[in-house]
């Protein structure tokens, strides 16, 4: 842009503003975080790929409606899973539709994208392995979570944000999360207990 690093918030009111490149460089900031939140709501390359680009699309289009009053990622991973939940609602009705017809099962390919998340490098290549296996053993069980607890959890393990900004990005109290969290928790205990 000017050779000066941009502010998020700054570049989104540029964008309001229909600047030249500002949306550019917010999609080039933001894409690879995008996609990864939404792979795991949704748990497909595809539909997290088309779910990433609405919020794009979104976030371009409501650009002038940034108030500032949160941070500019709050606001956007709002607007991404929002994105994503309404897909998931949507691919539930298809399926519910389908199935009533009796044309087609209901498919889960949440089954065949695991996420493929290996350890920090160990000494002892025995140990190095049972590490990769625990953590996809965990990634899987986490696949396993309703699409908010999913969401929860990638937004706090992968991305950081506190309770505050997980609430304010899901539209859900800080109670609220933190019972997903819980939940969630308590379900990947229960998940890998019962793994050999």
């Amino acid at each position: 842009m000017d050779g000066v690093e941009l502010s998020d918030e700054e570049l989104c009111r540029r964008v309001a503003a229909r600047v030249p490149g500002a949306f550019d460089a917010l999609v080039d900031r933001y894409q690879e975080r995008a996609y990864r939140i939404a792979w795991s709501v949704v748990r497909d390359r595809e539909d997290a790929r088309d779910c990433s680009q609405e919020a794009f699309v979104r976030l371009h289009d409501a650009a002038g409606s940034f108030a500032g009053q949160a941070k500019f990622s709050t606001w956007f991973f709002r607007i991404l899973v929002n994105c994503c939940l309404d897909h998931q609602r949507r691919r539930r009705g298809w399926r519910r539709l389908i199935s009533r017809e009796g044309t087609v099962r209901e498919l889960d390919s949440a089954r065949d994208d695991r996420i493929e998340r290996v350890a920090a490098p160990l000494d002892d290549p025995v140990d190095r392995l049972e590490a990769e296996q625990q953590t996809r053993r965990l990634w899987e069980a986490v696949g396993d979570l309703s699409p908010q607890q999913r969401a929860v959890v990638m937004l706090q393990a992968r991305e950081g944000l506190p309770t505050g900004e997980i609430a304010a990005v899901l539209g859900l109290s800080e109670a609220t999360v933190r019972v997903h969290m819980h939940r969630a928790v308590t379900a990947l205990r229960k998940r890998l207990r019962s793994v050999p």
